[in-house]
């Protein structure tokens, strides 16, 4: 379509996008009530066009409120990242804020805090909310309800409401997968380093690795399981403990790639080496599980794809569209490297 000659109204400008005027007009004023498919098509007729008035540029875009608890670590940029791709795609800006944990009132919530967290929201005109492994208390929840903002959070810190959209992974098969893989190595002595208790992936992850060891009857010794956090320095606590067991693990299966790295470091500084003397496998595949020595075997989360889900999602809700479930678990994958080997290689080597 090339600009057309003379004076271009906005039933010029509604009749070639295919909306109504008041569409238009809404596009131009910067309203935020217009999805993002229909605002980047009303804009670039008004490029083509050429309309004189304000321009398609200085239009307000959309934006996304994306919070997150505690550090930023390899996990969460790779799921920052997937947002920040999808958003600019979308044509929405996404605004990066840490959502720190406060302590819960006598009732369990925080009301004060929640709600003046929700007024700042809508007053900045945020058109969603995404929470990386955040953990939201009650108040937080019924702040977002009263204000009509939607919300979506990805591995929640706590087990989620029913009616809380999430997007995570398939962690129990994740799991499941990453003990079935030592199992097949001959590891029957396998322990477990994880997050924290009432994570809801942390939960699944833990679930999966139980069923497997279920199935082929290998006991899981209370004090094989230790569950701190994801972090490097709760994996080298973790492998510590299981390490300086008298009869310690063949094999320790991470829940992230993080810990993992902490698990190396305890076996390093027992002289143990891996995979020889310990197999190890951790779960993320972040770019510190190729960076690792030796290079970990893990177990791939889409972790951008999980951020651009996100997006979509809280789109869809912002522009008042039904989504399809309350909860997306996208695939995982075993990806094998160097750091999980055959049980008994350390033997067989020496002999």
């Amino acid at each position: 379509m090339s600009p057309v000659k003379g004076r271009v109204t906005l039933a010029t400008v509604a009749g070639s996008a295919g909306v109504s005027v008041a569409t238009v007009s809404k596009v131009l004023n910067g309203r935020s009530d217009v999805s993002p498919s229909t605002r980047a098509r009303v804009q670039d007729v008004l490029e083509k066009h050429g309309y004189v008035g304000r321009r398609p540029d200085t239009v307000h875009r959309d934006t996304i409120e994306l919070f997150y608890q505690g550090v930023v670590n390899a996990y969460s940029v790779e799921v920052i990242q997937g947002v920040i791709e999808a958003g600019q795609a979308a044509g929405v800006d996404v605004v990066l804020t840490s959502h720190p944990k406060h302590p819960p009132t006598a009732n369990g919530g925080t009301p004060g805090r929640a709600a003046g967290w929700i007024r700042q929201l809508t007053a900045t005109g945020r058109r969603a909310a995404i929470g990386v492994t955040s953990e939201l208390s009650a108040a937080d929840l019924a702040a977002l309800a009263r204000a009509r903002l939607p919300l979506v959070v990805i591995d929640p810190a706590n087990t989620p409401e029913p009616d809380v959209i999430s997007v995570g992974s398939t962690n129990f098969a994740g799991g499941m997968a990453a003990a079935q893989h030592l199992l097949s190595l001959g590891h029957r002595r396998i322990g477990y380093v994880g997050g924290p208790p009432t994570s809801g992936c942390n939960q699944a992850r833990l679930s999966g690795y139980r069923s497997a060891m279920e199935s082929v009857g290998a006991d899981v010794p209370a004090e094989y399981v230790w569950m701190s956090d994801f972090l490097y320095e709760d994996g080298l606590a973790g492998g510590t403990k299981l390490l300086d067991l008298r009869e310690r693990p063949t094999a320790i299966f991470a829940g992230s790639d993080e810990v993992a790295l902490g698990i190396l470091e305890a076996a390093r500084a027992r002289g143990l080496r891996v995979p020889e003397d310990l197999s190890v496998v951790g779960f993320d595949d972040t770019e510190v599980a190729r960076l690792a020595s030796p290079p970990l075997t893990t177990v791939r989360q889409p972790l951008r794809e999980m951020g651009a889900v996100a997006v979509r999602t809280a789109l869809q809700l912002a522009a008042g569209e039904p989504v399809a479930s309350h909860h997306v678990e996208l695939a995982t994958t075993l990806i094998i490297r160097g750091s999980a080997a055959p049980h008994g290689l350390s033997s067989v080597a020496a002999s």
